[in-house]
């Protein structure tokens, strides 16, 4: 398991689908004890633009990965050319 994501990214649900619209996104991590109502369209929307996906078992541990001593549900690793 990745212990922190490196590089530009965004957190949280809004943030990230935002960012995938504008064609930033590379990769998608998501918390699978996050509400599913919350994350489902996101993955949705992940899936239909080749969007890869990862999951992260606790919103606790995604939010650690991403610097932060809350819990996330999702989190974006913006494009490298996108900066």
């Amino acid at each position: 398991m990745v212990n922190r994501l490196l590089g530009k990214k965004v957190i949280g649900v809004k943030q990230s689908l935002r960012s995938m619209e504008n064609g930033f996104g590379e990769t998608l991590y998501v918390a699978n004890d996050a509400d599913n109502k919350l994350i489902a369209p996101l993955i949705k929307y992940a899936d239909e633009i080749n969007i890869s996906i990862k999951r992260v078992e606790t919103m606790k541990e995604l939010g650690k990965m991403c610097g932060l001593q809350i819990e996330t549900a999702a989190a974006l690793k913006l494009k490298e050319n996108n900066i």
